[in-house]
């Protein structure tokens, strides 16, 4: 019986070493998009809330008030998207996990300038929003 040559071993161990740190790292990746997600849906709910409740408190004070405006639906458009984005990072890390334990690695492409561009629209929107609230006052 042939005994393990200690470079083998070596390699062996290095090799599992950065199996697992690939493997934390796709982890942690799919924990910034998990973060992202629950800002923007946390974000869109604290946007549709506050709408309802200066419709209540206008309501209250027996004012008039409008109609449902459009800061319930863009904070609902918000939370849909927080948890489209964190859907879409779990099937990405479970995609890079899937790749990582083939061995055959291949970076995001499409996904990632979605995001970006999403982001960015989103962002636009929101300014936009800004804008035309304060040029009604």
């Amino acid at each position: 019986m042939t005994q393990p040559n200690p470079s083998d071993q070596q390699s062996a161990t290095a090799e599992n070493a950065n199996r697992a740190r690939e493997h934390m790292a796709n982890e942690r990746t799919f924990l910034a998009w998990l973060r992202t997600g629950l800002a923007i849906v946390v974000f869109g709910f604290a946007i549709g809330r506050f709408a309802i409740a200066v419709r209540q408190f206008l309501q209250w004070q027996g004012r008039p008030v409008e109609g449902g405006g459009f800061s319930v639906w863009f904070g609902t458009g918000a939370m849909v998207a927080g948890v489209v984005l964190t859907l879409a990072g779990l099937a990405r890390y479970r995609r890079t996990r899937a790749m990582l334990d083939s061995g055959q690695f291949e970076p995001a492409g499409f996904i990632v300038d979605l995001v970006a561009v999403l982001t960015a629209v989103f962002g636009l929107v929101l300014a936009a929003y800004l804008i035309c609230i304060e040029l009604r006052l």
